[in-house]
């Protein structure tokens, strides 16, 4: 069991013994891609609730500079601009983040929508750097990863539809299901 600190001073504890725990794992504060994103989960955020799972989002980015894009936001937001927990569960950085052509469209779209929205502006050097990939991990009550996506594209993570999909399987197994990636899941 760890406690993280979120960035409004909170104490998180992973895992959480009352519920699942999505360990969400974005770029840097402003990324207008990982806004677009949280903004869906956002949307949706009470049946992400109500299935039973409490969101918990990781940025590689200082607290500081996460407080101004994160702070309507109503679960725990956490900044860890060393990348240790990135590291610990193996979630990357690489060039293909932005030059896969399947993440080009919503880009465009997610500038767009942040210039709109007038979202505050990323930094021009955002620490971590823009390459970063994003990643999904459902923990368990007793702290075991039940599911997990690797990004391979800045906007390859799970919708909202698919947490609550995982979530579901969860408790259809009773609560004891192997651990599963979206690799295995395609396998069989």
């Amino acid at each position: 069991m760890r406690k993280f600190e979120t960035v409004t001073g909170e104490q998180v504890t992973v895992p959480d013994p009352d519920c699942l725990v999505h360990l969400q794992f974005r770029r840097f504060a402003g990324c207008p891609v990982c806004n677009l994103h949280l903004q869906s989960v956002l949307r949706r955020h009470d049946e992400i609730v109500q299935a039973g799972v409490r969101e918990v989002v990781f940025f590689h980015s200082p607290a500081d500079e996460l407080r101004k894009h994160v702070a309507d936001l109503p679960f725990a937001v956490i900044a860890d601009p060393d990348k240790r927990v990135y590291a610990e569960y193996g979630v990357d950085s690489a060039p293909r983040a932005l030059l896969d052509p399947r993440v080009w469209g919503t880009i465009l779209r997610a500038v767009c929508t942040g210039l709109l929205r007038r979202d505050p502006v990323p930094s021009r050097q955002p620490v971590g750097g823009r390459l970063g990939l994003p990643a999904d991990f459902l923990i368990a009550p007793d702290g075991r990863v039940v599911a997990s996506k690797h990004g391979v594209h800045a906007y390859d993570q799970w919708p909202v539809d698919e947490i609550v999909a995982h979530a579901d399987e969860f408790r259809a197994a009773g609560g004891s299901n192997q651990e599963r990636t979206d690799e295995s899941r395609s396998r069989g």
